[in-house]
């Protein structure tokens, strides 16, 4: 009985302990507590960088394509290099580095 009586009176409030609880549920106890949001907030990051790195790929196969197609030289170059196209009376010969 003496510790009661050491402790403040605000601190034995209903009101006090209520919002203590209340703070505690919502910090450690809740689905949407601090671990999980940090957690989450990483996971965005993460997926906004991979965003963006995707979307640079995009841009630039986009640039590739157009000059592909306003360009027959660079397009013949490509589908020889990619594809190993070739002429009906050429001999295409593949050297590879080991």
């Amino acid at each position: 009985m003496r510790f009661l009586n050491k402790i403040p009176k605000f601190i034995k409030s209903f009101y006090f302990l209520f919002t203590l609880g209340f703070v505690i549920w919502m910090l450690f106890l809740d689905t949407n507590d601090i671990g999980s949001q940090i957690m989450l907030t990483r996971k965005l990051n993460a997926l906004e960088k991979e965003k963006e790195f995707y979307q640079e790929k995009i841009d630039q196969v986009e640039k590739d394509r157009k000059e592909l197609l306003s360009n027959d030289e660079l397009l013949e170059k490509f589908a020889r290099e990619k594809y190993l196209m070739k002429k009906p009376d050429e001999d295409v010969y593949v050297i590879i580095k080991q």
